[in-house]
């Protein structure tokens, strides 16, 4: 049986509405609009429940981004789902120790940080152009690729709690954007640009945030000493 076979009744049509049929790719596409929105503003408020949330959205992903002909974004949603796990576990006991809480704080991407998440993105882009082009029948191999490393870099950082992050989400969704405009998916196209929006609300949360323990890691000396 080959992917054609499997992936043939994503393309049949579903239910027809007003004389306009819609197929499961897009109740795929509908369901990941809904569960993807819903993930990002989770992440933005720093809840827990964006995890479990963000692993179905994954599973939706898979099965759209295979019928659309974009491999490597199927693969990283697989990828994504293993990284959940660890993100999952480090929000809830990534504190540290002398922390008063196993909860993992908002901090700054270090330039250490920075240099390793700058050469695995530029290595990674680089093979997986390659890969995509040789192996598959992609007609975008090059965005493909890089859409998926500024994807993983971001999801590190989003996993560590890393401010900057959301710049690479950011960064990340304007390139998605109009790729998948142009693979004709125009409902998650739609849906990156909204994801954009709430980006820009989740990094001015966490800059917030960021600026408040600061603010009460530099009183609580003060206290002490008085």
């Amino acid at each position: 049986m080959s992917l054609a076979d499997v992936l043939g009744p994503l393309q049949q049509p579903l239910v027809t509405l007003l004389g306009t049929p819609f197929s499961w790719t897009d109740a795929l596409s509908g369901l990941g609009f809904g569960s993807g929105a819903l993930c990002v503003w989770l992440v933005a408020r720093q809840h827990i429940a964006n995890w479990p949330v963000g692993i179905a959205n994954n599973v939706l992903f898979v099965l759209l981004f295979t019928q659309a002909g974009l491999y490597a974004d199927a693969g990283l949603q697989v990828v994504f789902i293993a990284l959940a796990a660890y993100g999952w576990w480090t929000w809830t006991h990534g504190g540290g120790p002398g922390s008063s809480s196993d909860a993992l704080p908002v901090r700054r991407t270090t330039r250490t940080e920075w240099t390793w998440l700058l050469v695995a993105g530029a290595v990674g882009t680089i093979g997986l152009t390659l890969l995509l082009d040789r192996a598959t029948d992609s007609t975008v191999p090059f965005w493909d690729a890089l859409t998926t490393a500024l994807s993983l870099m971001a999801t590190y950082g989003q996993c560590r709690k890393r401010l900057e992050s959301w710049r690479l989400w950011i960064a990340a969704d304007i390139v998605y954007a109009p790729l998948y405009a142009y693979k004709e998916l125009y409902l998650t196209s739609l849906l990156y640009v909204g994801f954009t929006a709430l980006c820009v609300h989740g990094l001015r949360n966490w800059t917030r945030d960021l600026s408040v323990q600061r603010r009460q890691s530099a009183e609580e000396p003060a206290e002490a000493t008085a």
